[in-house]
């Protein structure tokens, strides 16, 4: 059968561009023995996808140029040769960024139908992004009742979830940065963050000492840069970071710099701890259990930016990476 997919065509500088992309027909054979064929429903992009593109060793192998690139998606099983997995099954894998795969059964998890919820929740809010906070808080930052927490880029996929969950947990303080009005308002409206700020108002430091005048203990980092250095300088004794990802970073040609204060790590006795959501799988059954039981019962709430048509998935990448979505940005096929 005849499909499309988007391939890298080029190496990005700097920030991603259209050109960097390209729209591919190509045919796919009847599945193999084995194997299913699978019609995406909903695709994912993502932070980490950036590193990807470019031509270093990273903790995952970089895309390769005129080859299609790959991803989180969900879709609906339309031809299948393989036991255990029948017509019309929704199953997660690993080849997004295009509108039909030819997958080994093993490389495809059969998902469980959510009543009134779509799929692409198994793209955010129960798939990585959510592990991802879910690991980052409980596992990483060691977070404790009563603990006062700061999430940078709180209005995304995994910071928002960071905050719902340190709220749920007990936590004394719940602050957040974001990028727009609109979105802090979102994370104290909506998400019940008990402060949020807007970076780009004023500096993060005399920000954040506003929001938490008391200090916090734990600082969630999504950005990195400015926003390290502020937590740094507003985490008391014995504080904690976990150190998920640094947007503020993947575009730039030149590293920004890095914290001035970084010897209060020394002073303060902090832990700072980076950390790979894939080497956590073992906590995937945990995670579930506990925040799918918070989605059914509505105490979480999960937002999603659904970008429509697979030629728009490069765009909804690059809005993804100037922080125009809020929650999960997905792409519908």
């Amino acid at each position: 059968m005849k499909t499309r997919e988007i391939h890298l065509a080029s190496r990005p500088t700097g920030w991603p561009e259209p050109s960097n992309f390209e729209l591919v027909e190509t045919e796919l054979p009847a599945p193999a023995e084995g194997q299913v064929l699978v019609r995406n429903l909903f695709m994912s992009v993502d932070p980490y996808m950036r590193g990807r593109m470019n031509d270093r060793r990273s903790y995952t192998p970089p895309f390769r140029i005129g080859a299609p690139l790959t991803g989180a998606a969900v879709g609906e099983v339309i031809e299948s040769r393989a036991e255990g997995l029948a017509v019309g099954d929704l199953v997660r894998h690993q080849n997004g960024w295009r509108e039909h795969t030819l997958l080994d059964a093993s490389a495809a998890e059969r998902l469980p139908g959510l009543s009134g919820i779509s799929p692409s929740a198994y793209l955010g809010v129960l798939g990585m992004p959510g592990l991802t906070a879910y690991v980052g808080l409980l596992d990483i930052a060691g977070f404790k009742k009563g603990d006062a927490v700061f999430v940078s880029g709180a209005a995304g996929a995994v910071g928002g979830l960071v905050g719902q969950i340190a709220r749920l947990k007990g936590a004394s303080r719940v602050v957040g940065s974001a990028g727009s009005a609109a979105k802090v308002a979102h994370l104290q409206e909506a998400l019940g963050f008990d402060a949020a700020f807007n970076y780009r108002d004023a500096p993060v430091a005399e920000q954040l000492n506003r929001a938490a005048p008391d200090g916090i203990d734990v600082y969630f980092d999504n950005v990195g840069a400015d926003h390290l250095e502020a937590a740094i300088g507003a985490l008391r004794v014995s504080g904690r970071v976990a150190m998920c990802g640094a947007i503020a970073a993947y575009n730039a040609t030149e590293p920004p710099p890095g914290p001035r204060n970084i010897f209060l790590a020394v002073t303060k006795r902090l832990t700072l701890r980076g950390f790979i959501v894939s080497d956590h799988g073992d906590r995937t059954a945990a995670f579930v259990e506990e925040v799918g039981g918070w989605l059914r019962d509505g105490a979480v709430r999960y937002d999603e930016t659904v970008t429509d048509g697979l030629e728009n998935a490069p765009s909804a990448f690059i809005a993804m990476l100037r922080g125009e979505n809020v929650g999960k940005m997905v792409v519908r096929l």
